[in-house]
């Protein structure tokens, strides 16, 4: 329509006579037409969302699909009631982007109430911002019916309402799951196995989705991690469930596969997975970029990898080229070896990576250049300095 408005006025002004009495029927079909806009309820959501709210266009057309408003009235007490608790206007933007029909809640049956009950339970107004900003749907969630059984529940199981607190800062999404069907089951089924209390703990607040899996599924993958030879006792255990729990069956074997074809044995996937279970999370273009690396560009054997499996928990771009780089100038000049030990360069601190395979060598301040040139560092590292 603005479009064709637009054009219009456009037309009239490269005739070189315009008519009186066109020209007094685009200015009244220009009246008619903002008039209409100013009146159109979703015209005014629109305007309500990037004016009052400070959304994007882009983001206030996305949010408007779902929201109508005739008047501010009705999302001036949302913002407000928000406000009162510490909310700020853009933490408060943010939720509207993840959940529009927020502005639609009430604020004195719906939203106090769910922030007033967290209060209650020891949550300051930052752990407040932290949780509803993070998953505004809280708001949709029965209080009575869900999210007060949910919290005494973990509360209960962390023996702690702080703890509890902490978990759902974390993994707000665990308010709005049916703990009582798979999380008491699935932790019995833990004890039952051995596991001890600090490694179920570990478990829920490391990946609280793991351990809320169908019981059904859970007791398989448990059982699958002892026959690989885990011990209960020990935290890798919760780990390995963890990385299969996440995993549909076709992934893992796409991940397998991906592994063979670098020549990796079915006995070197297990090796590596017991050392780090988390091989299995990792992505397929990472597993490949950093196997590339690793084996083609720097030249190890695949064994190396598979011995030290830690290798893939780095930034391609911040760890591993950075420091690929300072090995492959070492080895030209005979000062490192390419055998196991080489994987030390990748898995030390910073600081004592600096120490031990930079500033010792006569070289180290052009090491130290190629350093910085592939970190694309905006200060550089000067010889010296320590580095955390």
């Amino acid at each position: 329509m603005f479009q064709f408005l637009y054009k219009t006025l456009l037309h009239s002004r490269n005739v070189s006579t315009v008519a009186p009495h066109n020209t007094s029927m685009v200015v009244s079909f220009s009246l008619r037409y903002l008039s209409c806009v100013s009146d159109n309820p979703h015209s005014f959501t629109l305007s309500y969302l990037t004016k009052t709210c400070g959304l994007s266009p882009k983001s206030a057309l996305s949010a408007s699909k779902t929201l109508q408003f005739e008047s501010s009235e009705q999302p001036d007490s949302v913002v407000s009631s928000l406000e009162k608790f510490g909310f700020s206007k853009i933490q408060i933007s943010e939720m509207i982007i993840k959940f529009p029909k927020m502005l639609c809640c009430d604020p004195t049956m719906t939203i106090s109430p769910k922030l007033e009950f967290f209060r209650s339970r020891g949550a300051s107004t930052p752990d407040l911002v932290t949780i509803f900003t993070t998953y505004p749907w809280i708001f949709r969630i029965s209080l009575e019916n869900r999210l007060v059984g949910n919290f005494n529940l973990l509360t209960d199981l962390l023996k702690s309402e702080y703890k509890a607190i902490e978990l759902i800062k974390r993994n707000a999404g665990v308010l709005n799951a049916s703990l009582e069907v798979a999380l008491i089951p699935n932790i019995n089924t833990l004890r039952e196995n051995g596991v001890p209390a600090s490694s179920i703990l570990l478990l829920i607040h490391a990946n609280w989705v793991s351990i809320g899996a169908n019981p059904v599924k859970f007791g398989k993958i448990l059982e699958e991690v002892k026959e690989m030879g885990f011990n209960p006792l020990k935290s890798q255990f919760v780990f390995a469930i963890i990385a299969l729990t996440g995993l549909s069956k076709s992934k893992r074997d796409e991940k397998v596969a991906i592994y063979k074809r670098w020549g990796w044995s079915d006995e070197d996937i297990i090796t590596a997975f017991k050392r780090l279970p988390s091989i299995l999370s990792i992505s397929e273009d990472k597993l490949m970029a950093v196997m590339d690396f690793y084996v083609n560009k720097l030249g190890l054997h695949y064994s190396v990898i598979v011995s030290c499996p830690a290798l893939f928990r780095y930034s391609l771009k911040k760890r591993i080229i950075p420091r690929g780089a300072v090995i492959e100038f070492l080895l030209s000049k005979g000062l490192v070896k390419l055998d196991s030990s080489i994987t030390s360069l990748f898995t030390y601190s910073e600081r004592r990576f600096l120490e031990k395979y930079v500033k010792c060598h006569e070289e180290a301040p052009r090491l130290i250049q190629l350093y910085n040139h592939k970190l694309n560092l905006s200060e550089t590292i000067k010889s010296g300095e320590d580095v955390e």
